[in-house]
Parts: structure tokens; C-alpha cells; sequence
């Protein structure tokens, strides 16, 4: 199995209410995933509670293969939750590692 871990830094927001609106948009964008894409076996979207840290957003999922994870990757449901990411997305970091 492989697991995906992706970290998401958002562009500053108006306010804080703002970005936690965003960041509630891309959590449920990602999540409904699960029932759309067949090779996604498991997601957790977390959002960070620590103002302390750099990252707002982590991505947790598992596939059986590297094929799977390539799937769900050019997949346009996925490719649409990226395209409201993209706009307020400052940087990213992923592994992929076997478990």
C-alpha cells in the first residue's frame, strides 16, 4: 500500500474568518473524493490548529499502488478540487512512502 501525506501553506487571507471559510471548501472538496474516485482507500483532511506552524492543511490517503495514486491524481474530480486550491495555495510538500 502506498501512503500519500501532501502539506498545503495558503496565501494570507482578509481575515481569519476568510481563510477558515477556504480552508472548510477545500476539506469537504477533498473528502467527498472518497466516494467519487474507486482507487482512493482512505482520506483524512486535517486543518491545523497551531497558528505557530507554517503548514494550514494536511492530506492523508492510502492507495494500494503507485497506479492507483496516479489515477486519483490526473482524476477531474481531483483536478477540480485543485483548481480551488491553486488560487490561494502558497506551497506544498508531499511523500509517498509504502506502508
Amino acid at each position: 500500500m502506498i501512503k500519500h501525506i501532501v502539506l498545503f501553506q495558503l496565501k494570507p487571507f482578509a481575515s481569519a474568518d476568510e481563510k477558515m471559510a477556504k480552508m472548510q471548501e477545500i476539506k469537504s472538496g477533498l473528502e467527498n473524493l472518497k466516494g467519487i474516485i474507486k482507487e482512493l482507500r482512505s482520506i483524512e483532511v486535517g486543518l491545523n490548529c497551531n497558528p505557530n506552524e507554517k503548514w494550514d492543511i494536511v492530506l492523508v490517503t492510502t492507495f494500494d499502488n503507485m497506479e492507483d495514486l496516479d489515477t486519483y491524481a490526473n482524476h477531474p474530480d481531483h483536478l477540480a478540487v485543485g483548481k480551488i486550491i491553486g488560487p490561494v495555495k502558497n506551497d506544498r510538500a508531499c511523500v509517498d512512502f509504502v506502508i
